[in-house]
C-alpha cells in the first residue's frame, strides 16, 4: 500500500485537496446523498466560516461504545475550522438530513477513537501515521493532531 498511500496523501498535500480530491468528493457526496453506502459514511454540511455558503465534506464516522465521531484525518482542515466557526451546528446527510450538534473531544480522549477510525475507514489509514492493528495506547501519541467530534442530535 506504500506508493498508493503516498498518492492518496499527496491529493491532500497542505490539509487541503487538489483538483482530483474535490472530484472524489463531489462523486462521494452524490453517491452520500443516495444512501447506497454504509451507514457510517455521510455528507457533513457545514456553514463556511468565510463564504456563509453550506459546505460538504464527505466522511466516514467512527463508533466507539455505542457513540458516533467524525475524526479528522487530515488535522486542522477546512471543515474543522468551520465546525468550530459554527459552533457545532451541522448537518449530516444520507438519504435525508440529519442536523447535528458535534462537540470536540479533548486529545486525551481521542486514542480509541482513532483506532476504531483506522480500523474502519480504509480511506483514512494513510493520512493516520498508526498501523490499525497497534493499541490504543500508539493512538495517544497522535491524539492532538486529529481533532475528534462526537455527533450527538440537535435540540
Amino acid at each position: 500500500m506504500g506508493a498508493q498511500a503516498d498518492r492518496l496523501r499527496a491529493m491532500y498535500s497542505g490539509g487541503q485537496g487538489n483538483a482530483t480530491a474535490k472530484r472524489y468528493a463531489r462523486l462521494w457526496n452524490r453517491a452520500l446523498r443516495l444512501g447506497v453506502l454504509p451507514r457510517r459514511w455521510v455528507s457533513l454540511e457545514v456553514v463556511g466560516r468565510r463564504s456563509g455558503q453550506v459546505t460538504r465534506f464527505p466522511i466516514g464516522m467512527a463508533d466507539v461504545d455505542g457513540q458516533w465521531y467524525l475524526v479528522s484525518m487530515l488535522g486542522e482542515c477546512n471543515w474543522v475550522r468551520n465546525v468550530r466557526a459554527a459552533g457545532g451546528r451541522a448537518t449530516l446527510r444520507r438519504r435525508s438530513a440529519r442536523p447535528v450538534w458535534l462537540v470536540e473531544v479533548p486529545a486525551e480522549d481521542r486514542a480509541p477513537v482513532l483506532k476504531r477510525f483506522v480500523e474502519k475507514a480504509p480511506g483514512g489509514r494513510p493520512h493516520i501515521p498508526v498501523d490499525r492493528h497497534e493499541p490504543v495506547s500508539a493512538f495517544e501519541a497522535i491524539a492532538a493532531d486529529h481533532p475528534v467530534f462526537r455527533v450527538l442530535t440537535a435540540v
